[in-house]
């Protein structure tokens, strides 16, 4: 499975290209998902799709993803090789896309790549911990370990006096120590993959004492979840429940970031609309383009184009590069920004907590830019 390949490397690569963009395979019947797969092969035939794409699309989707429903695929084909297989959890964001051509439709990969984002889960208890980083959307753990304490500490309750408080200072000597082998694994995770967040569920002394041994830039990370998950019987509710919050706030704070930047000196760090966006994707100076997700049912279109400056608005200069296809504006903004390095986030039609946008007008394109207008970092 290719899954999280380099899509600026993939689109750079000549067409034509097969996509899919469908939903993963459910709970339903066998026969109702064998028949599901067939109409996907059948739409792929009849779109013009080579044999030699149609072929390696239909392996692909005789594969069982394994993930829980509801799920998405999307699945890019080209000269009968699989470039690109990304499966998601959670239900589609837009229509089902299924096509062929000179360029493919990646704003739903685009889309769901945007919240893709990775952190650290511990759950820890005073006898050890388990410690994982996952990626938000995907089922697939990224890197696990068990760390398993010293099993020679007693339980705090004991009888009273000088024993008492000898056996309390032993246990709590080796709780820390405990919580200091755990603390070296989270720092080493942080390190190693950058995680958003580090949501810490577990025994509540266990949790002081594993904050306490974190390095300060880690512990700025760290979503504390009052709840005991490897206590018998636990729920799992609450963990999840912290986790979905801190992936909602973190999209949040991205999406706020690229409008505080585009705004900075004045507006001058930005470009606004159709044509100032596209006029700084043609200069490669786009760092980060906001896309509201109401333009993907814009009727503009643009030119894609085989090469640098990869964008034209159908009367614009390509600057010796040749029109592969006449693209949606969203879609021709996204391809450029990624085939320019940039990175693209896209505004969805609700708000994280569900409840939809009463916007009357649908945002512009949005872009913070690499350097503004007589910086002599562009140099």
């Amino acid at each position: 499975m290719s899954e999280g390949v380099d899509l600026s490397a993939v689109l750079a690569q000549p067409g034509p290209w097969t996509y899919a963009y469908i939903e993963g395979r459910g709970d339903a019947p066998q026969v109702t998902e064998r028949s599901r797969r067939r109409a996907v092969i059948d739409r792929l035939d009849e779109c013009g799709a080579p044999p030699a794409d149609v072929e390696a699309m239909r392996e692909a989707l005789d594969e069982d993803g394994g993930l829980p429903s509801p799920s998405v695929r999307y699945l890019l084909a080209r000269d009968g090789r699989i470039e690109a297989d990304e499966r998601f959890l959670g239900p589609r964001l837009g229509p089902e896309l299924i096509g062929h051509g000179a360029v493919p439709c990646v704003l739903p990969l685009v889309r769901h790549r945007a919240t893709d984002l990775c952190y650290v889960v511990v759950e820890t208890g005073r006898e050890g911990a388990q410690v994982r980083v996952e990626r938000a959307g995907r089922e697939r753990i990224e890197a696990s370990e068990d760390i398993q304490g010293r099993t020679d500490s007693l339980p705090k309750v004991q009888a009273g006096g000088w024993s008492h408080l000898r056996y309390q200072q032993h246990s709590e000597e080796i709780w820390s120590q405990t919580q200091g082998e755990v603390a070296e694994a989270v720092e080493r995770l942080v390190r190693e993959h950058a995680p958003r967040f580090v949501a810490i569920a577990g025994d509540v002394r266990a949790r002081q004492l594993l904050r306490d041994h974190l390095g300060t830039a880690t512990r700025a990370r760290v979503v504390d979840v009052d709840a005991h998950t490897r206590a018998a019987g636990s729920d799992d509710a609450a963990l999840g429940s912290a986790v979905a919050e801190a992936l909602d706030e973190a999209v949040r704070a991205d999406l706020a970031a690229v409008v505080d930047r585009a705004s900075a000196g004045g507006g001058a760090s930005g470009a606004r609309g159709t044509a100032e966006v596209i006029a700084a994707l043609q200069q490669a100076r786009v760092d980060t383009l906001l896309l509201d997700a109401r333009l993907l049912d814009a009727t503009q279109t643009l030119d894609a184009l085989d090469g640098p400056p990869w964008v034209a608005d159908g009367d614009g200069d390509t600057v010796g590069a040749a029109r592969l296809a006449t693209v949606p504006l969203a879609e021709g903004l996204a391809r450029a920004a990624l085939l320019s390095g940039a990175r693209v986030l896209v505004v969805e039609d609700d708000l994280p907590d569900g409840a939809p946008r009463r916007d009357s007008e649908t945002p512009p394109p949005l872009a913070a830019l690499r350097w503004s207008d007589g910086d002599a970092s562009a140099d």
